[in-house]
């Protein structure tokens, strides 16, 4: 995940793959973490969490706008 991601210039619809992709990355690493007790990389697990609150982030914000 080392590019950013800028999530205002993306679709509806991307949004939504985007947010469906990191959440499924994201389980696959904590199960990872709970099966070997370890991670190679822990900023993994933050880097997810940032992704996924900015995608929420502009897709309740576009929800808000079209009230």
């Amino acid at each position: 995940m080392k590019k950013k991601i800028k999530a205002h210039e993306l679709s509806d619809s991307e949004i939504e793959t985007q947010l469906e992709d990191s959440y499924k990355q994201l389980r696959e690493k904590r199960f990872e973490v709970v099966v070997n007790r370890a991670l190679e990389n822990t900023k993994i697990l933050r880097d997810l969490r940032k992704k996924i609150a900015l995608l929420q982030t502009v897709k309740n914000e576009r929800k808000k706008a079209n009230k």
